[in-house]
């Protein structure tokens, strides 16, 4: 079963909400084996023109998925974004499956440093992730289906780090890691 980080800017996470978007998000788990230690985030924000955007994202040991959506209306929001991971899920579940069997997981740690560095650089927002062994194929698939124009993770098959990108031209780019 998911566990739930629920936040919201701008609005009061009320009960009913909170409900709300647990049981439109558990409606996921059927596409999964085991969510025990998966906790989904879900960002709920409401801008000064009163529309209402819904961010979710939700780390599993071999994929994160993630979705937003905005609209008029909170609750149609959350309906989208669900509707929106569903068919992320249903049109890879191909890949995913075959891909879930990969095992072996690095730990990557940014350090939430948010003090200007020497360079006058203003480091504004940190993140923790974990490299995770797949081909480009899959990074690519990964990159897509977060909506990034970048991807980083360990290849597979030589334990190095590689970034996928989306080219301007609408093709892809690697860029492999040497140990020189």
């Amino acid at each position: 079963m998911l566990k739930y980080n629920i936040r919201g800017e701008n609005i009061e996470v009320t009960e009913a909400i909170r409900s709300y978007v647990q049981k439109k998000l558990t409606k996921l788990e059927k596409y999964f084996e085991d969510t025990s230690n998966s906790t989904a985030h879900v960002n709920l924000k409401v801008y000064s023109d009163k529309t209402a955007k819904v961010e979710v994202t939700i780390p599993l040991p071999y994929l994160v998925l993630r979705a937003e959506e905005t609209s008029p209306d909170m609750y149609a929001s959350v309906d989208l974004v669900t509707d929106k991971l569903e068919r992320q899920i249903r049109k890879h579940k191909t890949k995913i499956n075959r891909k879930s069997r990969e095992k072996g997981f690095n730990n990557v740690q940014v350090k939430d440093d948010n003090e200007e560095s020497e360079n006058g650089f203003d480091i504004v927002r940190s993140k923790h992730f974990s490299l995770k062994p797949m081909d480009s194929e899959e990074a690519v698939l990964q990159m897509n289906m977060l909506g990034h124009d970048f991807f980083i993770y360990e290849d597979a098959e030589t334990d190095g780090v590689n970034i996928v990108y989306r080219r301007k031209d609408g093709r892809y780019g690697l860029i492999e890691s040497t140990e020189d």
